[in-house]
């Protein structure tokens, strides 16, 4: 249920963002989403690629410091107050969010899917599933990123 997401550290100025992704273009790898955090000194860039290994190992061959981190993919409505079920069942529960961002799938299914970095994401899983909430799994994602992309 949980999917491999890097973590690059890179520093705030221009060009650094371009040259990751030039080291992943010469490389035909596709990046699924992204979602950048800055600093005034420093940036961390979120990537969900399916050949996560490979990326990472270009990446640091390149010099970046990159890292993996588990990330969990979860459907809630693309309606007002639809994310705060999911907060309001993860509050109750006292699980711990760390970050998240929104997954670009809206061409493929009507509802909106977020990405949640968790303190604790195999209790977060296993109390979201257990409330009826949708946690996709990694191939799914994959799955409908492909089918948007193939039209």
């Amino acid at each position: 249920m949980k999917i491999q997401q890097l973590s690059i550290f890179l520093e705030n100025k221009p060009g650094n963002l371009g040259a990751i992704c030039k080291v992943l273009k010469d490389a035909n790898l596709n990046i699924l989403n992204m979602s950048l955090a800055d600093t005034q000194q420093f940036g961390i860039l979120r990537l969900i690629i399916h050949d996560f290994e490979k990326a990472k190992n270009l990446l640091q061959q390149a010099g970046y410091i990159v890292n993996l981190k588990s990330v969990v993919a979860i459907e809630i409505d693309d309606k007002p107050g639809g994310i705060f079920q999911v907060l309001e069942t993860l509050e109750k529960e006292q699980i711990n969010i760390d970050y998240l961002y929104p997954f670009a799938l809206r061409r493929y299914i009507d509802r909106a899917v977020l990405i949640f970095r968790f303190s604790e994401p195999e209790k977060a899983i296993e109390i979201l599933k257990r409330k009826a909430f949708t946690v996709l799994q990694a191939e799914k994602i994959f799955e409908m990123r492909e089918k948007m992309n193939n039209g």
